[in-house]
Formats: C-alpha cells, sequence, structure tokens
C-alpha cells in the first residue's frame, strides 16, 4: 500500500489514534490475562515466569526496535510491533500449552500491566513531538496519556462487561476469556491498518553520515553528549518500575477478585474509573509544571500517590479499597508526560529516539523482574498485601533520589524562564 502524502498534522491525529487503539487492547487483556492462565491450569509460579519472561522477551525486541527506527523507518517498526500484537493474542487464544505459550509471550506484544510496552512508544514520541515548540512538548504529551489513559480504561471495562455478559448467556469461563484474547488479536490487525497510513513526515531526518551498524550495538546506544544523564535516568525509571511490576493490573485484579470475591464485570469498572481518572489528571501535569517545573512535579504528585497505594489493602471491604485505588489514581500519572517531556527536553534533538527507547528498556526491564516474587506473594492469603508495600515503600524511594539527583538539571523552557 503506497505511504501517504507528508503532512505533519495528520500524523499527530493518526498517532493519537493509534495509541488510543494500543491502549484500549492493552487494557481489554489485562483484566482477564491472569485469570486465564490460572483457568488452563497454569501454576502460579509459572504465571509469574510467564509474565516476567513476557516483559524480558518486549525488552530484547524493543531494544532492537526503538534503537533502529530512525535508521530503518519508524513506519517500518511500528507495522511489525502491531503484527507482533496479533501473533501474540492468536496463540494465547488456541493454545493451553505452556510452551507455545511462553514463545509467544516472550517474542510477541503483551502488556500484562496494561500499560504501554513495545517499541510503540519510543517511537511514536519521537514522531510526534520533532516538529512542535518545546513549550508546547509536555502539553501535546499529557493530552496523548490522556488518550491512552482513556483508551486503557474503555478497554477494562469492555473486558469485564464482555466476560460477564457471555458467561451469563451460558459460556464457560474460559470461553470468555478467549473471546478477549481473539479481541486482542483483532486490535491488533487494525493498528497494522493504521500505521500504514503513516506519511514520510513522521520518518527521522536523514542522518548525516553516522554509524553504518545499527545503533543498539553502538557503544552508546545512539546517544553522545547524554549519555551519562540518559543511564542515570534509566537506572532510576527501573526502579520505579520495578516497585510498579509488583502492582501490575492483572495482579491487582487478582488481588481483588481473591480477597473480595469481586466479578469480572466489577473489576472491569473499577479500572475503567481508575485510568480515567488518571487520563484526566495528565492535563493538569502540564500546568503544574509550568509553574513548579518539571522534576517538581514528577515527586511532588507521586509520592501521595504512593501513600495511597500502601494503605489498599489495609482496607477494611471493598468500598474503601476501590476509593483508596480511585483517588491513587487521580494522581499517580501526573509523573508520566512530566517524565517523558523532561528526558526529551534534557538531551539534543538527534538523541530523542534512542534517549525515549532506553528509558523507556529500562522501565520494561524492571517491570520484568517483579512478577517472578509478586505472583508467589498474591497466591498466598497471607501475603497477598505484600506486593503493596514493596510497590509503596519502593516508589517513594524513587521519589526522594530523583528528586535530589535531578532537581538543578532543568530543561531548556525552564532555564529560559529563570
Amino acid at each position: 500500500m503506497p505511504v501517504a502524502a507528508a503532512d505533519p498534522r495528520r500524523d499527530v491525529a493518526l498517532l493519537f489514534t493509534t495509541r488510543a487503539v494500543r491502549l484500549f487492547a492493552y487494557g481489554f487483556l489485562s483484566v482477564v490475562l491472569v485469570l486465564y492462565l490460572a483457568e488452563i491450569g497454569i501454576p502460579d509460579a509459572e504465571i509469574g515466569l510467564m509474565l516476567t519472561l513476557t516483559l524480558a522477551g518486549d525488552t530484547v525486541v524493543s531494544l532492537w526496535m526503538t534503537t533502529s527506527a530512525d535508521r530503518l523507518g519508524r513506519r517500518r517498526m511500528l507495522l511489525l510491533g502491531a503484527g507482533l500484537m496479533v501473533l501474540a493474542g492468536v496463540v494465547f487464544a488456541f493454545t493451553r500449552s505452556f510452551a507455545l505459550l511462553l514463545g509467544a509471550a516472550i517474542v510477541g506484544v503483551i502488556s500484562p500491566s496494561g500499560n504501554e510496552v513495545g517499541p510503540f512508544l519510543a517511537v511514536e514520541q519521537a514522531a510526534l513531538t520533532q516538529s512542535i515548540p518545546s513549550e508546547r512538548r509536555t502539553g501535546l504529551l499529557a493530552w496523548y496519556q490522556l488518550a491512552g489513559a482513556l483508551a486503557t480504561a474503555l478497554g477494562s471495562l469492555a473486558a469485564g462487561t464482555l466476560s460477564s455478559a457471555l458467561q451469563r448467556a451460558g459460556a464457560t469461563s474460559l470461553a470468555s476469556y478467549q473471546a478477549v484474547l481473539l479481541g486482542y488479536a483483532a486490535l491488533g490487525a487494525l493498528l497494522l491498518a493504521l500505521f500504514t497510513r503513516l506519511s514520510p513526515a513522521a520518518e527521522a531526518p536523514a542522518a548525516r553520515g553516522g554509524p553504518a551498524r545499527p545503533a543498539f550495538l553502538s557503544p552508546g546506544l545512539g546517544l553522545h553528549r547524554s549519555r551519562g544523564v540518559v543511564l542515570r535516568l534509566s537506572g532510576l525509571f527501573a526502579v520505579d518500575a520495578f516497585a510498579g511490576g509488583f502492582v501490575v493490573q492483572s495482579f491487582v485484579a487478582w488481588w481483588f477478585h481473591r480477597r473480595f470475591g469481586a466479578s469480572e464485570a466489577l473489576i472491569g469498572g473499577i479500572f475503567f474509573g481508575a485510568n480515567v481518572l488518571a487520563g484526566i489528571s495528565a492535563l493538569s501535569a502540564a500546568g503544574i509544571a509550568r509553574r513548579i517545573g518539571l522534576v517538581n512535579t514528577m515527586v511532588l504528585t507521586h509520592l501521595p500517590s504512593n501513600v495511597l497505594l500502601v494503605l489498599v489493602p489495609l482496607a477494611p471491604s471493598l468500598p474503601v479499597a476501590v476509593a483508596l485505588l480511585l483517588a491513587r489514581f487521580s494522581i499517580s500519572q501526573m509523573d508520566v508526560p512530566t517524565r517523558q517531556s523532561y528526558t526529551l527536553a534534557v538531551v539534543d534533538p538527534d538523541e530523542r529516539s534512542a534517549a525515549a527507547g532506553v528509558t523507556g528498556i529500562s522501565r520494561t526491564v524492571g517491570s520484568a523482574l517483579a512478577p517472578l516474587a509478586a505472583a508467589p506473594l498474591y497466591a498466598s492469603a497471607a501475603l497477598a498485601s505484600v506486593p503493596f508495600f514493596v510497590a509503596g515503600g519502593l516508589k517513594i524511594v524513587y521519589d526522594l533520589v530523583l528528586w535530589r539527583a535531578f532537581r538543578s538539571v532543568r530543561p531548556p523552557e525552564e532555564r529560559q524562564r529563570g
């Protein structure tokens, strides 16, 4: 199919659409993923192993794709990522073999958390921000975050509603979960179709005599002046993501189901509300950042959300637990557009794809390690609350270290304001 004519504004609309479709698919799958694996008889420890290897495989694939996208073509990498979504959804829906499921999880693109995985985020952000003034960057990324959060919310609601409706109509739990998996594969196919319409304006500017080999094979991973800053940020982001891996949406859905007997429809509704609140809160992050700075916004909004996270398992009833979770989500994602904007701001323009990719990969690595430790804890009635305490505590440490290390490293727009 021929590539559409170059039009940056059209590409922005298209990339917002692909973000929404993708995050709808991730939210759609995350509500039932662990429930499905348990239903087909996968032991709890192997579920944790599978989720860890899912994210580990995604790390390797995404590292190659994001560091090669500017050389081989951003559109081409996005199409490949969408194809890997289709592959994972189809294999998961039609086999109970642990070996085949593990292979599809490692090679394919699956999000246990409902959050971004794969090469999409880094490539799309580089394309979105390369032609706008720096003062508009945080606002654009906030709207981009909102589009994804609302889509995740709708996906979570749709999965819970569909599963419950099919079961009321006489389908088994297994059949209802398989329907969700097939829906995930279909959404991957829709992404394939949408990415074919991306114009040449989304591609990276022509390289000026850069190295012939892919960036992921070069010592700096496509980075030069900003390598030290990006690697320090990556280390901190990995800690934050490791902590978040203890409370990914699939695990929390499992916890609500076992602790309070919450149905799939109720769980979907809970995460619908949580992700809507998270998306709306992201819009206020840009305004706050203009007043107090990106780093201060990242830390001061994240700290109280982590205190709320620690309180969730202490709730005496389902309504109180839901209220605490929703309160947490209402502020927990304010750091996302500010974190992304800060990363893109403190590096040179020709490092942005690599910086977004490397920091994104570091988060995936951190997330990949947590499920191995978290799954056995959730499976034990006596220890099921521990992951919330681990996650909240580590995230608080991350916030404090981030503020201490980067409060004096200011992006250009903040230096200009004085």
